[in-house]
């Protein structure tokens, strides 16, 4: 099965081209338009500015995909789209492409869920068996998951204010350093020494699986206006390592608590590595199975999108033409 796979929840315009055969995938041709340039000189994501962008380049960016797999729109048989969550301008604009090349080529329509899709970008590369602990953290997004089929998704505890990727953005904003933020603190907390700047880490001992990161936010914001003295690589080291150390021991209470033995690790926040370390250390030490996709199916791309939209169609999810976005996902909750 040939799926073309469309993604604009946010600001990345993303299509790929992916052979579905069984349950295994091939990549052939995958591309992605980033606004990060666009955006930078407000310090975030512009809505508005996001859907235009959007609007330029679907159409160039669905025909060099298309060129580049070597195929036609004749030779698909699938189109899936995000339809949410997300920016509702931007899902609006991948959407209304997607309904017209379902109409024009007669082809099934199948919306993905984002999140859900982020949890499946591993399976373009691996093949962990189900069920798994999924812990999705993106700049938009941080929640953990039980994952008992592709299409079954289960909500553990999510956060209750900052994503941890929106956390590295402000955090970075503080310190002048620059959009996007996560990059940035990370190459600087390469050089910076953690344990020379004590923070909190928020909600390691609140029951449950949720997660916190405004607080520590504010303790980095009292820090930078208290007028003490200290090196910016020690201050975005311990930030990291806060981070990371609340989303490695979240996942494990959960592993624990549920008696799995496999952990995915997906969105763009995990392509950090101090986070991927953490991982695997604790794998090695406690014996449990740790994946995470490639750096480039962490960001927002296209492939986790057909992925998704496969097992949704095989599970005969697909829609008409009067399909709508959504702002934000309604996960059933997992029954502890």
């Amino acid at each position: 099965m040939r799926i073309l796979a469309i993604e604009t929840s946010c600001d990345e315009t993303a299509v790929a081209v992916v052979e579905a055969a069984g349950d295994t995938f091939r990549v052939l041709s995958h591309l992605v338009a980033s606004q990060v340039a666009l955006h930078r000189p407000f310090g975030g994501v512009v809505p508005e500015i996001a859907s235009r962008k959007h609007l330029e380049v679907i159409y160039p960016l669905t025909r060099r995909v298309l060129e580049e797999a070597g195929f036609s729109l004749a030779e698909l048989d699938l189109v899936a789209v995000t339809s949410g969550p997300g920016l509702v301008g931007a899902l609006v604009v991948g959407v209304s492409m997607a309904k017209a090349l379902a109409f024009a080529r007669r082809v099934p329509l199948v919306p993905v869920d984002h999140v859900k899709a982020h949890s499946l970008a591993v399976l373009a590369e691996e093949s962990p068996r189900f069920p798994w602990v999924s812990l999705v953290v993106s700049g938009g997004h941080t929640a953990l998951f039980v994952v008992r089929s592709p299409v079954e998704h289960y909500l553990l505890g999510h956060t209750r204010d900052d994503a941890a990727g929106e956390a590295f953005d402000k955090v970075a904003k503080l310190l002048g350093l620059g959009y996007p933020g996560g990059p940035v603190i990370s190459r600087l907390a390469e050089t910076g020494d953690p344990s020379r700047i004590p923070l909190p880490r928020p909600m390691l001992d609140h029951p449950g699986y949720d997660f916190s990161f405004s607080g520590l936010k504010t303790a980095v914001l009292h820090l930078v206006r208290s007028g003490r003295a200290f090196a910016v690589q020690d201050l975005c080291a311990a930030f990291e390592a806060a981070v990371a150390e609340v989303l490695v021991e979240k996942t494990l209470r959960a592993l624990s608590d549920l008696g799995l033995s496999r952990v995915v690790v997906s969105g763009g926040v995990a392509a950090n590595r101090r986070l991927r370390t953490l991982f695997q250390e604790e794998a090695r030490r406690r014996g449990f199975e740790v994946y995470f996709p490639s750096p480039s199916y962490c960001t927002d791309n296209a492939v986790m999108v057909a992925i998704s939209g496969y097992f949704e169609f095989k599970a005969g999810n697909q829609a008409s033409l009067e399909l709508d976005v959504y702002a934000r996902s309604q996960f059933p909750r997992y029954p502890l």
